[in-house]
């Protein structure tokens, strides 16, 4: 409405020269104009003002608060003459922070707020209070998996990615700071690919640096950014410092939170498929890299290339997806998955099945390219070995049936690591001589076949940095390689 143009600049229209006296009832009519005319104006500046303060903090706050949880535990204290003079047997509360990643009430947080618990309480965004317990864990990587009953679906946090991360980004802090709920704190990407060492025992590779307050209290919280996405799991802050706070990258933990999601793990059922978790920026995807022998999977027709686009209702953007997406559903069942392969997607139907009727002898079916005339396994053994030394400056040899015995039952073999050149990103990264190699990124190494199946895997930039896992005595340790020498 123009208000000027309408009633003119003196906020009255023009008379007539011979009326000297207007009516009563226009000129009410006239006055009310008016005081509509500045109501509307009023309003509008009103809103403009709202517009200017609903800032992109704002509303990323707004998108991801609501999956945010408070854990609140209690455990009974086994030693004495702690800090706090508590005595041996009292009760002693923690608290902690969760993250929504399954609208049936699955949330992920650290490993130490659910340590040696009792019980644990869960409070939601709008105040509801549940009890929960612990799915399953990782200590090594200070992850776990907690689970509520809620009384109606959760709102699942937007999953943003790690593997684009900018220094001076803008990032979120989420969490029970100090038992202080909800609490929001802003800050920025400090630095990256950090290592930090909290004691003997916990230590961790790959970290964001930032500079967003975290306290006690918000281990296992959100860092997000400002499209309101999960990029980061607050783990640790540096003591006596000041805003130097470090989180998991959320691409680094969706890959364990896949394991401890697993389906043979927490619903005795398997479906066979190796796949590959390929994030670049607002590219991501999961690819399909093989199937284990007369598995579910492979009946089903899954082909390597294919991107896995949906199981179920459940839209799927890497392996977590997949997993939670299969987990409770019994042996037997049928599901539909669809698969973009090539240019369409295709629908595919994948009968999940009993661990206990899993093959002994189930292997993993790689499928690769043969390169003319050296196709032996010799010729890969040697050109994987090769590779290695050259990309990473190690030599490996396999376990010989003797010597399996000394990874026990938690891995099948491995390689020996036999040599380890000076300066070499093996040696920077902590890899010695006599460790034994067990996995690279997500494969098992057991033979030189498994080791050459990812140095030629033709995604293997999109893993950098590599992650590998060596046996070292009885412990596993795990770091990460750079691949500054992949062409």
């Amino acid at each position: 409405m123009d208000c000027v143009s309408r009633f003119g600049r003196n906020g009255l229209s023009a008379t007539a020269p011979n009326d000297r006296q207007p009516t009563t009832r226009p000129m009410m009519k006239r006055l009310l104009r008016i005081t509509l005319c500045a109501a509307v104006l009023a309003l509008s500046a009103g809103s403009s003002q709202a517009s200017v303060r609903e800032t992109p903090l704002v509303k990323a706050i707004r998108r991801a608060e609501i999956s945010v949880v408070n854990i609140h535990s209690e455990k009974r204290s086994d030693e004495g003459g702690s800090l706090f003079s508590v005595e041996r047997g009292q009760k002693v509360n923690g608290m902690g922070t969760g993250i929504v990643f399954d609208e049936r009430g699955y949330i992920v947080t650290n490993h130490h707020v659910v340590d040696g618990v009792d019980s644990l309480r869960v409070t939601t965004r709008d105040g509801s209070a549940y009890t929960a317990h612990v799915v399953s864990f990782d200590r090594k990587h200070d992850l776990a998996v907690i689970k509520i009953n809620a009384s109606r679906p959760l709102t699942v946090m937007p999953l943003g990615t790690s593997s684009d991360l900018m220094l001076g980004e803008t990032v979120i802090a989420i969490g029970n700071a100090y038992g202080y709920e909800h609490t929001m704190t802003g800050g920025l990407i400090s630095a990256l690919s950090r290592d930090v060492e909290v004691n003997e025992k916990q230590s961790y590779r790959n970290l964001i640096q930032t500079d967003a307050s975290i306290n006690p209290g918000n281990s296992g919280g959100p860092l997000v950014n400002l499209e309101g996405e999960l990029i980061g799991i607050n783990v640790a802050i540096r003591a006596g410092a000041q805003r130097i706070g470090f989180a998991i990258p959320i691409d680094d933990a969706r890959l364990i939170i896949a394991q401890l999601m697993n389906t043979e793990k927490l619903s005795n059922t398997w479906h066979g498929l190796v796949s590959n978790d390929a994030k670049n920026g607002a590219d991501r995807k999961l690819i399909v890299d093989n199937t284990i022998t007369d598995s579910p999977a492979a009946r089903a027709g899954f082909k390597a290339g294919d991107v896995v686009v949906k199981v179920g209702e459940t839209s799927v953007v890497d392996a977590a997806d997949f997993e939670r997406a299969l987990l409770g559903r019994p042996a037997g069942e049928t599901v539909e998955v669809s698969v973009r392969r090539v240019d369409r997607v295709e629908k595919l139907s994948m009968t999940l099945a009993a661990v206990n009727q899993k093959p002994a002898s189930a292997v993993t079916t790689v499928v690769r390219a043969q390169s003319s005339g050296h196709s032996s396994a010799v010729a890969k053994s040697e050109d994987a070995s090769d590779k290695c030394w050259r990309l990473f400056g190690v030599k490996l040899t396999p376990l010989s049936e003797q010597e399996k015995s000394i990874v026990g039952p938690k891995y099948r073999g491995g390689m020996r690591v036999t040599s380890v050149r000076p300066s070499s990103a093996a040696s920077q990264n902590g890899i010695q001589q006599g460790d034994v190699l067990v996995g690279l990124h997500i494969w098992e190494t057991v033979n030189f076949e498994n080791v050459s199946y990812v140095v030629e895997h033709p995604q293997l930039r999109s893993f950098a940095p590599l992650k590998f896992y060596v046996l070292r005595g009885e412990e596993t340790l795990w770091g990460h390689l750079p691949l500054n020498g992949v062409r």
